[in-house]
Formats: C-alpha cells, sequence, structure tokens
C-alpha cells in the first residue's frame, strides 16, 4: 500500500462528524434551561397523593380540625401559594422526564384508595417533604395486591421507580452550580433518619441543628414539622454542601442498586420461558438454533443465560442514563481526518522509523513489525475502551458501527464474523436475525460449528497474542471475551458486576460450545456435556499435551471456567482471580441480596435482610425503634412479599415456616418505621400481610401511642386499618378490625401503673385515667369509606358498638364522680362530645333498626346524657355558690346572687326531670334479658378500685388490709343470706397496680335476682355488698373510707366457673342504688341553699314525697347514712324556712 492516503474510505468522511457525533463521550447534549432548575420548588415530590380535592370527613372534630390547620398554612405559608408551588414541580418533571413515576402515580389516583388519599390537607407538606419513595412503592405493591397488576409486572415497576428517582436527583446534582446547592427534597423527618442511620454522615450533621449561618438556615423545629431546609450560597459553611451532596449521592446509589436487585429477581422469576416459534426452524438446523435449543432445556445454561442479559441489561440502561444526563457516552477517541491521523501525518512528511509502520493497512503491524505512533495507539485503545463498554452492554451492533464509523470495517468483522449476525442464544436474538440462511449455508459447506470454533479459537490467539505483546488490554479483553479467556478478560473488570458479567457470559458460551461440540460426531476429541468435558481437560492429566488447534475447542480455556454457580460467586470473593474492588463490592449488601438470590438460598437471604435491619441486640421487643437504613428496610420489606407471591405454590414447610416467620420481622419492622415516621396510612398495606397475632399486635400498639395525637393522625390509622384489614375475622390467618377494636377497648380500662410521690397524686392517677379511657371511643366513631365492602354494615356495627362501649363507661364514670367538687367527670363528657356527631348521622338507623340490643342501648346512652346533663348543671351551681362563698354578702352584687339563684333553679329543674320519669324509669330497661337455665348459674362481679379516705387521700393496701375488707363485705348481708345463696367474697393487691385492690364477687343466682324478671332493679345482693363499699358505710371497716371504682364488670357463670355472658342488671342496678340517692340528696343540699338565700324551691315537698312513694320504691335504694344525710337536710330547710316565715312580722 502507498504511503499517500489521501482518500479514505467512501463510507468515512472525516470532514462530515454526523456519522460519528452520536458517539462522542462527552457530546453537547440537549441544553437545559438552568433557571428552572434553580427555581424548581426545593419540595418537588413524586409522591402518588398530589390530589387536591380534599376528603371530606364526616366527623366534626376532623372538619374543625381541617378549619384550623388550613389557617395555621396560610398564617405560616411564605414560599408563595400552593399553585405555584405545584407549577414549579409540574414544570420540572416535565422537563426532566420521571414519566414511569408519573404513570405510576395516575394508575393510583384512577383506581382511588382512599388510605393513600386521607388527610392529604393536613399532611401536603409532610408528604411533599417526605422520602417519596416509601409511598409510591406502598402504592404499587397495593395495586400488586389487589390484582391489578401481575407480580412480574410489579417487578419491573419497582425497578423503573427506582430508576426514575435516582434518575431525578442525578439530574438535579448535574445542574448545581460551584458553590451552590439545589436541595431536592424538604429535609424532612425521613431525611433526618437516613441521616441518624448514615454513622458516617450524620456526625458532620449533628452539630448543625440549630444553627443559622450564612444564609444556611438549619432548624432543629424542621425536622419535625417538615418546613424546608433553604440551601443557597454556602459561604463559610462548606461542610453542608458536602453532608447534603453526600447524602443525595448515597440515595441515589443506593436506588439504582435497589433497581438491579428488582431486575435480577424478575429474570429469574419473573421473565417467563422462552419456547421457539415454528417459523424459526432451519432444516439442517444450525449452530445457533443448537445453542438456543440447548438453553432452553439445560437448567444451569438458562440460568447463566439470564444472569448475562440480567447484566447486559443494567450496563445498558447505565449508558442510556449517562447519555440522558451529559450527553453521548462514547467516541471521544475519533480523529479529525482519516485512520491513525498521526502516523498518516508522519509519513506524509517523509520520516522515516524502523519501529513505526510504513503502511495503514491493519495488517501492517503485524506484517511490519512496527507500530503506529503512540498519539494513534491511545486513539485505539480509547476506541477499544467504547467497543468494551458496548460489548459489556451487549450492543454488539453498535460496537460494530462504533469502528466502522472510525474508518477500522475489519474490527467491526473481526467482533461479529457472521455478518453482524448476534448469535447469542436468546429468543430476541433469534427473532431479530430471523432464518439465518448464511449461516446454514456456511455451516451446510463446512459442518455444524466448524466456522463457529474457527472464529472462537481465532479470538483466542489475539487475546493472548495482543496480551503477549503488551498490547492494549481493553483489545486483549474485547477479542478474550468472543472466546471465553477469563485470564485476559478479567484484568479489565474492575467492577463487580464486569467480573461477574465476564464469568457468567464464559461459562454459558463454553457449555454451549460443548454442545455444539458433540453434534460433531465422528471427530476425535469431542464430548458431550460440560462435566466430560472437564474430566478431559489438561488439569485433570487425561489429556498429555495442551490443545491446540480449532478442533480441540473449548479445552484451551475451560480450566477457567467455573464448575457450578457456587464456584463462580466464589470467584468474585478470591483476590487472587478478581481485581480488589470486586472483592470489596462483593461485601456491599445489594451484592449480598443478589448472590443469594442467583443461588436461591432464600432462607439464607431473609436472614442477612433481617440483621441488617434490626437491633444487634434483640432484646425481644416488636416495638422498638427500627434500626437500621430505611431504604433497606423497605426493600427488604417488599422483597419479602414479592417472593411469598412468586412461590405461593411451591414452598416445602421448612421453607413456608422461614419466608413467614422471618419475613414477618421483616415487614413489621417496616411497619414500624412508617409508623415513627408519620406514615401511617401506609402502614395497613403491610400490616395486612403480617400474621394475625402480629397484625393485631401492630395496630394496638399504633393505636394506643397515637391516642392523644391530632384527630387527622387518628383517622389515618382508621383508614389504614378498615380499608386493608376484614371487619370481621374470617380465618385464623389475617387478622381483622373487629380484633384490633376489641383489643383496644379491653386494655383501654386496664389500670396503668404510675410513678406516685404522694397518695393524693395515686386518686387523681385514675381519675385522669378516665379520659384515656373516653377517647378510644372515637375509633368507633369514626365513619369508614363507602369503597370498603358492606361499607353501611360496617358503620352500622361500629356505631351499635360504640354505643355499647360508651354506656359501660358511663357506668364507671357515673360511680365516681359522687364527689360533690365543681370539677365535671371529663371522661363521660369526653363521651358525650365524641358521639355527638355520629348521634346526628345515625338517626334514621336508630328509628329504623329493629334490633333489641340497638335499641335499649341507645336508650340507655340517652339516660346517661340526662344523668351528666343533670350531674353538670349541679355542679355548675356549686362552682358559683364557691365563687360567691370567698366574697363578703355585702360585697356580692345583686348579678352574682341571681346567677346562683338561676343555676341553682336549673339544677332542680334537671333533677326533678329525671326522678319523676314515671313511664319510663330513668336505667331501667324496657325489656329485661331473661336467663334461664337447668343447671346452677352462678353470678359474678369483678371490680378494681381504689380505697379512699374521707379526705381524698389513697390508702396503700396491703394483706391485712384486704382480709379486713373481705369480712366487711360478707357483714354487708345478713348470714343466712350468705349461705343461702354461698357468697363468696374476694380481695386481693392487683398485680398491675399495687395501689389499687381486685375484689371478686360471687353467689347462687335466685329467682330475681340472676334468673326471671328482677322487678326491685337494684341489681341484687351483689350490688348491695358493692355499693356498701361506694357509700363509705361497711360495717366493720374504717368509717367514711370509700371504693373509688376503676373496672366493674359483672357475669354470668357456671358451676365450674367459667363466664357465660354479661349479667349488666346487676352493674345498672348498682348503679340505680348510687346514683338516683346522691340525686336526691344534691337536691336538698340545693334546696337548702335556696332556703338560705331567701328563695323558696317550688317543688321541695314534691321531692320528699318521691322519696317516700312506693311507686317509686326510692326509699330501698338509700343506705342508713344516706337517709340520715337526708333528715338533716330536711331538718335544715325546715329551720331555714321557719325563719323565712318569721322575717316579714319581724
Amino acid at each position: 500500500m502507498e504511503v499517500d492516503m489521501d482518500v479514505s474510505p467512501s463510507y468515512f468522511d472525516p470532514e462530515n462528524l454526523s456519522s460519528r457525533e452520536r458517539f462522542r463521550r462527552y457530546g453537547a447534549g440537549v441544553k437545559k434551561d438552568i433557571n428552572m432548575c434553580r427555581k424548581r420548588h426545593p419540595g418537588s415530590s413524586l409522591s402518588p397523593h398530589h390530589d387536591n380535592s380534599a376528603s371530606r370527613f364526616s366527623n366534626a372534630a376532623l372538619f374543625l380540625e381541617n378549619i384550623k390547620h388550613e389557617v395555621e398554612m396560610h398564617e405560616t405559608d411564605f414560599g408563595g401559594t400552593p399553585f405555584e408551588s405545584a407549577a414549579k414541580r409540574r414544570s420540572y418533571h416535565d422537563g426532566y422526564g420521571v414519566s414511569t413515576v408519573d404513570d405510576d402515580i395516575d394508575m393510583i389516583r384512577r383506581r382511588g384508595s382512599e388510605s393513600l388519599k386521607v388527610c392529604k390537607k393536613e399532611e401536603d407538606e409532610h408528604i411533599e417533604s417526605a422520602d417519596t419513595t416509601f409511598s409510591l412503592f406502598a402504592s404499587l405493591l397495593d395495586s400488586g395486591l389487589q390484582g391489578l397488576m401481575p407480580i412480574p409486572d410489579l417487578i419491573l415497576r419497582f425497578e423503573s421507580s427506582c430508576r426514575s428517582v435516582s434518575e431525578s436527583i442525578r439530574v438535579v446534582e448535574s445542574f448545581a452550580e460551584p458553590g451552590e446547592i439545589i436541595v431536592n427534597a424538604k429535609l424532612s423527618i425521613d431525611a433526618y433518619v437516613w441521616l441518624v442511620h448514615s454513622s458516617n454522615v450524620c456526625h458532620h450533621l449533628l452539630p448543625l441543628v440549630g444553627e443559622e449561618k450564612d444564609e444556611i438556615i438549619f432548624r432543629d423545629s424542621n425536622l419535625h414539622n417538615g418546613q424546608s431546609v433553604v440551601g443557597c450560597r454556602y459561604g463559610a459553611n462548606e461542610r453542608y454542601r458536602i453532608i447534603e451532596d453526600k447524602l443525595m449521592r448515597k440515595k441515589a446509589r443506593f436506588l439504582l442498586d435497589e433497581a438491579a436487585s428488582w431486575s435480577l429477581l424478575w429474570y429469574l422469576y419473573g421473565k417467563g420461558n422462552e419456547e421457539l416459534r415454528n417459523d424459526l426452524f432451519l432444516f439442517p438446523t444450525t449452530s445457533h438454533l443448537e445453542a438456543f435449543q440447548f438453553v432452553i432445556e439445560d437448567y444451569t445454561a438458562q440460568l447463566c443465560l439470564r444472569i448475562v442479559q440480567w447484566l447486559e441489561g443494567l450496563a445498558s440502561k447505565a449508558l442510556d442514563l449517562d447519555n440522558k444526563v451529559r450527553g453521548s457516552h462514547v467516541g471521544t477517541y475519533l480523529p479529525s481526518s482519516g485512520v491513525w491521523h498521526h502516523t498518516q501525518r508522519h509519513l506524509k512528511r517523509g520520516a522515516s522509523n524502523q519501529k513505526t509502520i510504513h503502511h495503514l493497512d491493519f495488517d501492517a503491524p503485524t506484517r511490519e513489525h512496527a507500530q503506529q505512533l503512540l498519539d494513534d495507539k491511545k486513539q485505539d485503545e480509547a476506541l477499544l475502551e467504547d467497543v468494551w463498554t458496548l460489548l459489556r452492554a451487549g450492543r454488539l451492533e453498535e460496537a460494530c458501527n462504533l469502528c466502522r464509523s472510525a474508518g477500522q470495517p475489519w474490527r467491526a468483522a473481526s467482533l461479529s464474523p457472521f455478518g453482524d449476525s448476534n448469535l447469542s442464544p436468546s429468543l430476541e436474538v433469534l427473532e431479530k436475525n430471523g432464518k439465518n440462511r448464511m449461516l446454514q449455508a456456511i455451516e451446510l459447506e463446512s459442518g455444524i460449528g466448524h466456522q463457529w470454533y474457527l472464529w472462537k479459537w481465532a479470538s483466542y490467539c489475539a487475546s493472548e497474542k495482543i496480551a503477549e505483546q503488551d498490547g492494549g488490554k481493553y483489545e486483549s479483553a474485547v477479542y478474550a471475551s468472543k472466546c471465553s479467556n477469563l485470564k485476559r478478560l478479567l484484568p479489565v473488570c474492575t467492577e463487580w458486576e464486569s467480573a461477574c458479567w465476564a464469568m457468567a457470559k464464559s461459562w454459558l458460551d463454553v457449555q454451549v460450545d460443548i454442545r455444539i461440540a458433540s453434534l460433531r460426531r465422528g471427530e476425535d476429541g469431542q464430548f458431550n456435556n460440560f462435566e466430560e468435558a472437564i474430566g478431559r481437560s489438561p488439569r485433570q492429566g487425561n489429556i498429555v499435551s495442551q490443545p491446540s488447534g480449532p478442533n480441540s475447542w473449548p479445552l484451551h480455556v475451560l480450566n477457567q471456567q467455573p464448575t457450578n454457580l457456587s464456584s463462580l460467586l466464589q470467584k468474585l470473593h478470591s483476590s487472587d482471580t478478581v481485581h480488589e474492588a470486586v472483592t470489596r463490592a462483593c461485601k456491599d449488601q445489594q451484592r449480598q441480596i443478589e448472590m443469594n438470590l442467583m443461588l436461591g438460598d432464600i432462607p439464607h437471604l431473609l436472614d442477612l435482610i433481617y440483621s441488617w435491619v434490626s437491633p444487634s441486640e434483640d432484646d425481644g421487643n416488636m416495638f422498638r425503634w427500627p434500626h437500621g437504613d430505611p431504604q433497606m428496610m423497605r426493600f427488604g420489606a417488599h422483597l419479602v412479599l414479592v417472593l411469598r407471591y412468586l412461590h405461593a405454590d411451591q414452598m416445602t414447610d421448612t421453607f413456608k415456616e422461614k419466608i413467614m416467620t422471618v419475613g414477618d420481622l421483616i415487614i413489621h419492622m417496616y411497619a414500624m418505621f412508617l409508623f415513627t415516621t408519620q406514615h401511617e396510612e401506609l402502614v395497613g398495606i403491610y400490616a395486612s400481610q403480617l400474621a394475625r397475632h402480629r397484625c393485631v399486635d401492630l395496630y394496638v400498639h399504633m393505636m394506643e401511642l397515637r391516642l392523644s395525637s391530632s384527630v387527622h393522625v387518628r383517622y389515618k390509622i382508621f383508614i389504614s386499618a378498615i380499608e386493608y384489614l376484614p371487619f370481621s375475622p374470617d380465618d385464623d390467618l389475617k387478622g381483622s378490625f373487629e380484633e384490633i377494636i376489641e383489643r383496644i377497648l379491653s386494655r383501654s380500662r386496664q389500670i396503668s401503673a404510675g410513678k406516685h410521690d404522694k397518695t393524693s397524686d395515686i386518686a387523681e392517677h385514675h381519675r385522669l385515667q378516665s379520659q384515656q379511657k373516653a377517647m378510644v371511643v372515637q375509633w368507633l366513631c369514626f365513619t369508614p369509606p363507602s369503597t370498603i365492602n358492606d361499607a353501611r354494615a360496617v358503620t352500622a356495627k361500629l356505631f351499635l358498638r360504640a354505643l355499647m362501649h360508651s354506656n359501660l363507661l358511663f357506668r364507671e364514670f357515673a360511680l365516681i364522680s359522687m364527689w360533690r367538687v365543681p370539677a365535671v367527670p371529663i371522661g363521660a363528657h369526653t363521651v358525650l362530645s365524641l358521639l355527638a356527631e355520629p348521634l346526628k348521622q345515625q338517626t334514621e338507623l336508630l328509628h329504623s333498626n329493629e334490633d333489641r340490643d340497638v335499641s335499649e342501648s341507645f336508650r340507655e346512652f340517652q339516660d346517661w346524657s340526662e344523668y351528666f346533663s343533670c350531674d353538670a348543671k349541679y355542679r355548675k351551681w356549686l362552682k358559683v355558690k364557691l365563687e360567691n362563698a370567698e366574697v363578703s354578702p355585702g360585697e356580692l352584687s345583686p348579678e352574682e346572687k341571681q346567677r346562683e339563684v338561676t343555676a341553682a333553679r336549673e339544677s332542680l329543674e334537671s333533677s326533678f326531670s329525671l326522678l319523676l320519669r314515671n313511664n319510663d324509669p330513668w336505667l331501667i330497661p324496657t325489656q329485661d334479658h331473661l336467663h334461664e337455665s337447668v343447671e346452677s348459674v352462678y353470678l359474678e362481679l369483678h371490680a378494681t378500685a381504689v380505697l379512699l379516705l374521707p379526705s381524698g387521700e389513697c390508702m396503700t393496701p396491703d394483706a391485712t388490709l384486704c382480709t379486713t375488707l373481705t369480712s366487711a363485705l360478707y357483714s354487708s348481708v345478713s348470714e343466712e343470706e350468705v349461705l343461702r345463696r354461698e357468697l363468696m367474697a374476694n380481695v386481693a393487691i392487683s398485680p398491675g397496680e399495687n395501689s389499687c385492690i381486685e375484689v371478686v364477687l360471687r353467689c347462687l343466682a335466685a329467682e330475681g335476682d340472676g334468673l326471671g324478671l328482677h322487678d326491685l332493679n337494684d341489681g341484687g345482693i351483689l350490688a348491695t355488698v358493692m355499693a356498701a363499699g361506694f357509700k363509705g358505710e361497711l360495717a366493720r371497716f374504717q368509717a367514711g373510707v370509700t371504693l373509688e371504682i376503676s373496672r366493674l364488670d359483672a357475669w354470668y357463670s357456671s358451676a365450674n366457673g367459667s363466664l357465660d355472658g354479661p349479667a349488666t342488671y346487676i352493674v345498672r342496678g348498682l348503679c340505680r342504688k348510687c346514683c338516683i340517692p346522691e340525686i336526691v340528696l344534691r337536691c336538698m343540699e340545693v334546696s337548702v341553699s335556696l332556703m338560705e338565700s331567701g328563695y323558696r324551691p317550688e317543688r321541695h315537698h314534691e321531692l320528699i314525697e318521691l322519696v317516700t312513694s312506693p311507686e317509686t320504691d326510692f326509699l330501698h335504694l338509700f343506705s342508713k347514712g344516706q337517709l340520715q344525710e337526708l333528715l338533716l337536710f330536711e331538718r335544715e330547710y325546715s329551720i331555714n324556712e321557719m325563719d323565712l316565715e318569721e322575717l316579714p312580722s319581724s
């Protein structure tokens, strides 16, 4: 060839760079508007909750809290209107393409999951500021669990979502100017938790909390209320910029690694089996078709192929992302004109050097034993580096085009010897190639696989020769990748993925080569399978000399291949085999996850994930603060659920136990994380997948902790439970809403232990607990969404349960509100306020329902409502009276005196209204439940109480006191009655609270008391015994000491002691025995006060007649002490009345 090479090939114009522009590594790319990126709202969110339609809450408390929150948001909003912020967010995402996430969001919005939209107006700031991957993944998982998309599609959605969020972070970072932070998300509690668990970042951040320096504002309150962190010119505060950058990079890296794991899971479990279509068959067959058939039939080869496809797909997507962010990803080596441009110019100048080639054909270096100039060698190495990059990504066609664009078509021919046909044994490649007649013709002439082996052997020789001559490492690796020469391939693999790809692809190619070799029958040196080939390899000593020539292929590289998948992964851990960076990467969490997925060792994988997310010291507490990386917890929970559904029909008992027990622990840990970071609306999706007891325990724990939170927070928990859990228990596997509510109601009545400095604090502690008991009723007052099954029936059941539990609480609250003090019983009025709105909504239900339980419960509720209204008016009068008593009579104004008189008259009117219900007596059911049995029936009354002195202080119980009290209870009735009714009493110190006692009374039921109708409506013998304790009139016990009730239940029981059902009439009768005499005595007190003030009550004598009337039969409800007090009040009233009558005469 002549030196003059002015004319380049026709397809290569050195002046026209349009054909090669797309290969440039750092091309100009599409110019972005940086100003638009800077203006983007810092709280840009990918959450599927940007539905601006506010939920209409049926509960008045929710509505009022909504209004309050809107006012607060308006007062504190200094960052523009919500519409402006939304517009900025849209402009950013429209410009930078997170369409995959947007598609997911649109799909979820159309489905309209109530729990994922609830409370949006209150939580808008929190949602925008939070890490939206939690909400996004929950929405996708919800769709998969409900059957809206197959599980394999769900896996792909998880992968694309991870990539989209990671990409959005990288796009933002790529447009940040030097010295400037563009905060991608508000630093909410989620970001703070991420920082806390990033030990190498946290210690730098914490000193900045609360600081305000150089326009960097990082307030501690922002960690809890979701306010944005202001990022601007950092000036001297370089630390924060480094921390923020490190945090975002770490998150983007994790999401990319997670996307890789989801992709592997899809290739291993989600991708269906491939079958060859009839229209692709050829006869005679070709080596490519045989390779595909072999991979379909052989499990190991199929696994290798899927791993190779997975790793090539990752590399290809990485190139696409790099191209999207920076421009083109390959092609910096392209010269301005000609091939080997610097050598060409050197020869044109007439220069001569023995070490420099004199011709420019591609064989010149070999033929002349010389080299091109160093600059051209560097350009060739850059070319081959990019060719390696494209081959690594499975882009053979693009690699060949790149070689041609660089003016080296011969290199493209060496990469693909069969006319650019890719010979990968996959269905996709087969379909793309179609019926490969050229390959069929070649193999008809030379024999099947002959040309195949010739090319493999030539590539092997080239890779070895280039390496021996100290040629470019990428050139040697390019040809080594075509012949499974791991010795020359692994030195350029400095990443775990590249090394794994090299080993898997080489192993796959060797297995295919052995399969092709088995078809060449009648020739020496052939073998039928991989195991036989390994047995005949030089390493085993079965072949005397090293293999040579294409006929012995692939024995040349057989010793370099792993024998199984475990040995392949073991090679990745060996620093003698792979690069040190690859060995280090094997310790990464996602790499360990991927290696376990390849091996199919799911039990070990679950143990690994749980060890990462659980505390190092497991104390057995399932409700401790979540440990570890939040994103790993999220990934682990979703991986467990996906694996459960993928293996649903293939689980052995051992495997099922492992994935259910350890899997539940991981899911529970993530649910606790969502709860602790104010993502309560997402918990139901995961809790519904837990075992029955774990689900119930989790919700009980959440509801108890959030009992004092805002109404919106509690409503979120309610919705997440009612929407994702069955209302009634269907089976033993899933928790139900009814079980949760029953557990909550029961636990709310239990006495919680407390530390008290003084005995007077104990009584106050128990009174305050009444409010906590009352607040639990709100869980029954929320209105379920109309989207759940049988919404109207569920609403009715909840309302009825609310009435029944409220009545139970009212009975207890009434018995602890006997003290004549101005303070109203907070528990009772809390219940009344909670049920006010539901009562209005359920009016139609109450009037149309013919169920006796509903009508009786509603009637009792009305009775208690009237009683506590009467009680409130008495306390109002008492408060006014005590206030006036602090002022001397001469200084009281007429208005103050009149206010006291008005309050007294209102109290009397209210009391008379309750007492004078002749046709509808207070707290007497219209139809009592009749309990009839041929066997002996017993009655039991269980009470938890404290003993109070007349001063209000608590007595600390001990064994002696319990024994004395037991004897006093027996003394409340006659000895004959004790024997006849088999009365038994037991008093013991409460194990839960040592300041309380537990009283158990038991007796035989009798006619009129447990059997048949109970005409007296006074609770029978058990109520009589307990009433003596409540009124402080126990015989043989310290005078004035009363029982302050905390919990009270009455039951029917059998002879063996098992409880059969509630004996409500006992508690109702006990309440009548205590409340009606107290109302009468309060009326007497008010009447005496009025008479002292010179105002004669109009109905005083009617009150006395009412007490003594046999029709009302109130007299037998009074104890001796109450009758004495009644007489004293009457005596005082009479004296004041006589004094008042004498005043005019004087």
